[in-house]
């Protein structure tokens, strides 16, 4: 019996890691591995960018995704927790990407919501690392096995990660970095 319920556990991981290997995000503005243009970085903390999100596009989501969640974190802002630059949950399913520049008031997807994350407002902030230090952005959006996270605007990016893991399908990302 133990047998059984072990090849069960492992065949369902590997479905799972089937489906997030075919899951994928691209992007007209970044790339895997690549610099975040000025047109991404913060225009605020003493940065001078266009404060900009970038265009991003996903395919290939598992067949019963029900939403998705959109987000972008920095894991090494000296805050012992890292920083959440943007986060857009409930998502349609439908919905395949979206264009650069998304504002709180244009771009994002009927339905969909912008947290205020670390940011303290609901839209993208840009990267603006401290002085002398290179950070990585990581641009990732979640397949869901639900139609919507019971949160508002004002979650935090922990609190709507911790509502994403455990809903997740399937992830996508693109690592970036960019420094000052």
């Amino acid at each position: 019996m133990k047998s059984l319920v072990l090849a069960t556990a492992i065949a369902s991981l590997s479905g799972f890691a089937a489906q997030a290997a075919d899951f994928t995000l691209s992007s007209a503005d970044i790339r895997d591995g690549g610099t975040l243009s000025d047109a991404q970085v913060a225009n605020t903390f003493g940065c001078d960018g266009g404060n900009i999100s970038p265009q991003l596009s996903w395919s290939n989501a598992p067949a019963d995704t029900k939403s998705f969640v959109v987000s972008a974190y920095d894991p090494d802002a000296p805050t012992g927790s890292g920083f959440w630059h943007w986060v857009m949950f409930n998502v349609p399913a439908s919905v395949t990407g979206l264009e650069g520049g998304v504002t709180p008031n244009k771009g994002a997807p009927d339905g969909a919501v912008q947290s205020r994350a670390d940011a303290g407002f609901a839209s993208y902030l840009g990267a603006c690392p401290p002085a002398g230090e290179t950070h990585r952005y990581i641009f990732t959006v979640t397949a869901l096995s639900v139609d919507k996270l019971d949160l508002d605007q004002n979650a935090s990016g922990a609190l709507i990660g911790f509502m994403t893991n455990a809903n997740a399908l399937a992830k996508a990302a693109i690592t970036v970095t960019y420094g000052r």
